[in-house]
């Protein structure tokens, strides 16, 4: 789990940089435009990323939470029962098995 955390990070700073270069492009083609009308248009187009940025990390960090805590009870519960679920996995795989072999025939 702890492998998976920079990466996810990484990713999350690659969209977030794509996000303000589109935004930064879109201002300059707005600004470039003839009628000089949409000059306003940039500045709510830069606030309405900021404001979306903001939600979208709250909303990562929140979920992030989730995901940890998630993780860390079901380590526990696992290694509370290791047999019981050794047993769990193995009939859900059985299942699983069972529903794949019925749809290939």
């Amino acid at each position: 789990m702890k492998n998976s955390e920079p990466v996810s990070h990484v990713a999350t700073d690659a969209f977030l940089s794509d996000l303000r270069a589109l935004v930064t492009e879109a201002e300059k083609l707005l600004e470039e435009s003839p009628d000089g009308a949409h000059s306003g248009a940039g500045s709510a187009l830069r606030a309405r990323f900021d404001a979306a940025q903001e939600r979208f990390s709250d909303l990562y960090a929140g979920a992030r939470k989730q995901v940890i805590s998630g993780g860390k009870s079901a380590d526990k519960a696992i290694r509370e029962n290791p047999y019981q679920s050794m047993a769990i996995a193995a009939g859900v795989g059985l299942l699983i098995g069972v529903l794949i072999s019925r749809q290939s025939k």
